[in-house]
């Protein structure tokens, strides 16, 4: 049977339909802001917990082993290990005062989006500055998102032993400048939700500790917004 082509001004007509007012979609663009929305209630909200401590602390190891035990007990869950979103999110960056607070700044914002839509994130980052640490956790909170801050504090002189990367052996030796904890100042938070001592616990006696907050953290009728700087 021959197939009749239809007209070519059909064709453009039917075209023309799918076009897109670009112009609308820039207006609504730029009436957007760059804060956050709340959701509409506290119980849609996931929460962050944020690993701060020095390099070889256990902040991942934390955060990898605690993944599973969440996804188990039906969470959503991710990842915002330092290392990675400096590969990605932060790549360029250095290691000045400005650029770490941007990079926690930019983990923060990241860290809101997913917590307001009910995830669980695990930030595993040094994060050096409690200053920075603190305008982390009330723009997660203004979000709608709870927080819990967990300083993951095995003595200096551990991590030093560790040295699983050997930065440290390099930075003792000035091969590598602005080092945290060598050449480089840690501010220690100083009330965080749990503190825990890998020297001293096992990765499976941390990650039990940091349940029980996380349950208690997730019962709460709303999260509340505490600058920790005084």
């Amino acid at each position: 049977m021959m197939r009749i082509r239809p007209k070519k001004w059909l064709i453009f007509r039917r075209a023309t339909t799918r076009l897109i007012d670009v112009s609308a979609i820039e207006t609504k663009l730029s009436t957007k802001t760059d804060t956050f929305s709340t959701p509409k209630t506290v119980s849609e909200a996931g929460a962050v917990l944020w690993l701060t401590g020095l390099s070889g602390a256990g902040k991942s190891t934390l955060a990898d082993a605690l993944v599973p035990r969440l996804r188990a007990a039906g969470k959503k869950v991710e990842v915002l290990d330092g290392d990675v979103v400096r590969t990605h999110l932060s790549k360029g960056l250095g290691f000045s005062r400005e650029d770490r607070d941007l990079n926690v700044a930019r983990i923060a914002f990241v860290a809101g989006l997913l917590a307001r839509n009910g995830v669980v994130v695990l930030v595993a980052a040094v994060s050096p500055f409690r200053s920075a640490r603190d305008d982390a956790r009330n723009a997660i909170v203004t979000a709608g998102a709870k927080f819990m801050e967990i300083h993951v504090a095995p003595p200096l002189a551990e991590c030093i032993k560790r040295d699983v990367k050997g930065l440290y052996k390099k930075a003792i030796a000035g091969e590598i400048a602005q080092f945290t904890g060598v050449s480089d100042p840690y501010e220690e938070p100083l009330t965080p939700e749990v503190k825990v001592d890998t020297s001293i616990i096992s990765v499976d006696e941390g990650v039990q500790h940091i349940e029980a907050h996380l349950r208690t953290l997730l019962d709460a009728t709303k999260p509340i917004a505490i600058s920790r700087t005084q």
